[in-house]
């Protein structure tokens, strides 16, 4: 079932950069690998986002986000914390932990603001993720859980681009080219996302881990993860 036009204006609302959920402090170890020269050019930069969409973000994120929208739609709030719980155990390092807790408690005090009475218990609330709250909104606004998926694969894509643009740095017409190459990828991570199974949820982007942590007691930084 598709997302009907106010759904879609909602989720456009809710992927929008005007959020204010802080999104844009954050670039999730691509910092530290500017830093290390792991990434120095539009081609690693590609690489290095379209690695961690494959093998994080479709693999975690986006499996766990399907199972909290069915969670928000059956109204099953234990469950829906029981999986944030996961993804958040699931980072490898305090400041990746600090960032989707951050995300997750801002996204909710946004929705609690906008009439979403659920969200008012997760404001302050170490099992906020953002995937926890952005599935929220998502079942509440009636957003079709494919296009919620594909929202939030889109949204991670961009800040993740707009990150590289001001580290690399890179020109505004070079974070186009890397959207353009990953926007045909994006329903292939929703896909992978709806066949994983339940034990197999997880990640394989171990340098992530390291270059988040070496990020965390890195000089001179621009961003907080």
């Amino acid at each position: 079932m598709k997302t009907d036009s106010s759904a879609l204006l909602r989720l456009l609302q809710l992927v929008s950069p005007a959020l204010p959920i802080g999104a844009y402090h954050f670039s999730q170890g691509l910092e530290y690998a500017v830093e290390s020269r792991l990434v120095h050019d539009e081609a690693t930069a590609a690489d290095w986002i379209g690695g961690l969409a494959a093998h994080s973000i479709a693999t975690l994120d986006l499996s766990i986000l399907l199972r909290m929208h069915a969670a928000w739609n059956n109204n099953e709030v234990d469950e829906a914390r029981r999986w944030s719980q996961r993804l958040i155990a699931s980072r490898e390092t305090a400041e990746l932990r600090a960032e989707d807790r951050h995300l997750g408690c801002a996204l909710a005090r946004v929705l609690s603001d906008l009439g979403i009475a659920v969200a008012d218990g997760w404001r302050v609330n170490e099992d906020s993720s953002y995937a926890a709250m952005f599935g929220l909104a998502a079942s509440h606004w009636h957003i079709s859980v494919d296009d919620a998926a594909t929202g939030y694969a889109w949204t991670w894509c961009e800040n993740q681009v707009l990150a590289a643009i001001k580290l690399v740095p890179l020109g505004q017409r070079a974070g186009q080219r890397l959207l353009d190459a990953l926007i045909p990828e994006i329903p292939r991570l929703v896909s992978i996302a709806a066949q994983i199974e339940d034990a197999d949820i997880g990640i394989s982007t171990p340098m992530q881990g390291i270059l988040s942590a070496r990020h965390e007691t890195q000089y001179s930084r621009l961003f907080r993860s």
